[in-house]
Parts: C-alpha cells; sequence; structure tokens
C-alpha cells in the first residue's frame, strides 16, 4: 500500500500536521491550523487531491497541536482521538493562550479517548497508539508499524526531546517513556515529529544527547554484575 505523506506547517510556533493519504481517504494528527488562512490551505488540499478526511489523530492537547480541531470538526464532523489523560490539558490550554494573545482557540471539540496498545484503522492505514506520557500525561506517539512511521509529537525530536517545564510535564516519565517504548522500536523506523526535521529511531538512540547513557560506548562486559530488563509500559 501506498501512502501519501502531506507535512504543513502551523501556527506562530511552526507545529508539524501531517496529513496522510491513501486513495480517496486521509487521516490528520495534530492539526495545529490558526485561522482562516491556514485552514484554508488544508481545505484546498483536500480538494485538489480528491481526499475525504476521515478522522483526527491527536499525540497530545497542547494548543499548537490542536487549534484547528474545532473549526475543522464543526467543518467535517470526523471524530477525534486522544488520550482521556490529556484532558486537563485542553483547560490550561485557555490559559496559556489568553496569556499569549492568541485568539481563536476552541477545545470544546467532541473526542473519543484510547489507550495504550490500542490499534486503530482508518483511511486503510493502521496505527497502534503508544503512550508517552511526559510532555503531557496522556502523550500518545502514533506508530504504523507495517510502514515504519513514528508520529512522535513533542516526546521525541532529532536530536531532543519534548520540554517539561511546563503544567502537568514530568521529566522522569518521559525519560522512561521515551527508553522504554521507543528507543526498542526498529531502527530503520521513520520519526516524524510534532515541530522541525524528521529523523530516525536509531539515529536518535545512538546520538540523541538526552538519551544518555543509552548512547555511551560500551564498557568492558562484566560477567559478575547483575543484568537489568527494560519491560514495556503497559
Amino acid at each position: 500500500m501506498t501512502i501519501k505523506i502531506k507535512r504543513f506547517s502551523c501556527n506562530i510556533l511552526y507545529e508539524n500536521c501531517y496529513v496522510l493519504s491513501t486513495p480517496g481517504r486521509c487521516v490528520a494528527i495534530d492539526p495545529g491550523f490558526h485561522g482562516a488562512v491556514e485552514l484554508d490551505e488544508l481545505y484546498a488540499y483536500l480538494a485538489e487531491e480528491g481526499l475525504t478526511l476521515e478522522a483526527i489523530l491527536l499525540t497530545h492537547a497542547h494548543f499548537d497541536h490542536v487549534i484547528g480541531v474545532k473549526p475543522i470538526q464543526d467543518a467535517l464532523g470526523v471524530p477525534v482521538y486522544m488520550s482521556p489523560a490529556d484532558e486537563p490539558v485542553l483547560a490550561e490550554d485557555i490559559i496559556y493562550t489568553g496569556s499569549l494573545g492568541i485568539k481563536g482557540f476552541d477545545p470544546s471539540f467532541s473526542w473519543t479517548g484510547v489507550s495504550a496498545g490500542e490499534e486503530l484503522e482508518i483511511a486503510g492505514i493502521r496505527f497502534r497508539a503508544i503512550a508517552t506520557p511526559g510532555h503531557t500525561p496522556g502523550g500518545i506517539c502514533w506508530y504504523c508499524e507495517s510502514e515504519g512511521l513514528l508520529f512522535s509529537g513533542d516526546t521525541l525530536f532529532a536530536d531532543t526531546i519534548g520540554r517539561t517545564d511546563l503544567p502537568f510535564g514530568d521529566y522522569d516519565a518521559e525519560i522512561r517513556s521515551i527508553m522504554e517504548n521507543l528507543t526498542l522500536l526498529p531502527g530503520d523506523t521513520e520519526v516524524l515529529p510534532g515541530h522541525g526535521k524528521s529523523t530516525t529511531i536509531a539515529r536518535e538512540r545512538t546520538s540523541n544527547p538526552f538519551l544518555e547513557p543509552f548512547n555511551e560506548k560500551e564498557e568492558p562486559f562484566d560477567e559478575d554484575l547483575t543484568g537489568i530488563e527494560i519491560h514495556p509500559m503497559r
């Protein structure tokens, strides 16, 4: 199956929205479109490609990733999927956007909760929800195993990780999420983050400075040391 990926750069924070399409069908991940001009770019693309938007997937609920959800849902009636653990983040978004002078944010869109390990098939594409709390409590990375794609939101970037100094952030949880749930994915998995350029799992687990000591050079093996086990988070 051939999947086409269109990336849009949205709002003042240059958030990446990805539209994945198969013939005539598509799904949007993190539509951060702010204002009529940006929304019109999306609608024009759907019209030009002859695509029906079937659903919206959210990696987390920060405003720059969800500000376009309400107008798109009102216009097209599409379902939205996110983690229930991020519901408090939407309330905080109202305060945060107000302090930044950002107008037009409406968090009242309807959504369906998803849980760790849940699989969805949308537009003929299968996604698995990998829970990655840390940047927000309900962070999710959407994994397309058959295509070798990971939509990492603000959990993992090229050479860095998501900030945890905002309300509800948890640095230790984020490191566990990445180490236990992401670095164990196949190395050639392409990582498409919520901001910036794409990367791969192999590149990040060997060179990302925030993932030390995972990427440190191996020390001589000592057979007398007690081994450790890493168990995927459930």
